[in-house]
């Protein structure tokens, strides 16, 4: 069974230097039907302005990836990681016991639109981690690249989740499939373009929830930049 999840259907908060469309219920946001998929807990679509960011804030026992579409992303955190997320870059932090980081835009004339990704931990109270990939272009052209997982094979992030998340282009005749193991769960989330999943259209920003589904199939892609979570039922 495949349940769309449109885009204009989901929360938006905007906050003047903060333009915000939750998937799941976030901050002020409260959806009893879209509380967390299994252990994905937040997709956040963000826009900052230029010069807008996040102050420092602290997280618990949370997998937070972030996955810049354009513009960038500063990091900074109380471990005394800094970094610059460009596209194609994506960050891992594990909160575990606690950390506090900020998020700002560090361009004075460009926005930054990413998305901000919340994954329950399957282990709590663990040391806080920090961990950044670059992912090119043409390793997600016309696949979908493994970009997180439980291990962190392929040169993936490991995150403490039994989930595998893939991210993938495609335009025009690409396509990409995944299998999906009995009693898993699978999610899509269109970063941009537009896609045909199963035969089913989406468009940027919308969902698709899968459960009973052996296979993911995405193709007819316009200029699509898709996430595909394979996600653990417990």
């Amino acid at each position: 069974m495949i349940t769309l999840r449109p885009a204009a259907e989901r929360g938006h908060a905007q906050h003047g230097w903060l333009d915000s469309w939750h998937s799941f219920s976030f901050a002020d946001y409260r959806d009893p039907r879209h509380v967390h998929f299994g252990p994905l807990r937040v997709i956040n679509e963000d826009r900052v302005k230029a010069g807008g960011g996040f102050a420092p804030h602290r997280h618990q026992d949370m997998e937070i990836i972030s996955y810049v579409l354009d513009g960038e992303l500063e990091h900074r955190d109380s471990l005394g990681t800094g970094s610059i997320i460009r596209p194609g870059d994506v960050q891992r932090m594990s909160a575990g016991r606690g950390v506090s980081h900020s998020e700002c835009n560090p361009s004075q004339t460009a926005p930054v639109h990413f998305l901000q990704i919340w994954i329950m931990p399957a282990v709590r109270g663990i040391a806080p981690e920090y961990e950044q990939r670059h992912v090119s272009e043409a390793d997600r052209r016309g696949r979908l690249r493994l970009i997180a997982s439980p291990n962190g094979s392929g040169e993936s992030l490991r995150i403490h989740q039994d989930a595998r998340v893939y991210a993938g282009l495609l335009d025009g005749a690409e396509s990409a499939a995944l299998t999906l193991a009995p009693e898993r769960l699978g999610y899509v989330h269109l970063a941009r373009g537009a896609i045909s999943l199963n035969g089913q259209r989406l468009q940027a920003g919308d969902g698709a929830l899968l459960r009973d589904q052996a296979t993911l199939a995405l193709s007819d892609g316009s200029a699509a930049e898709v996430l595909v979570f394979d996600l653990s039922n417990e």
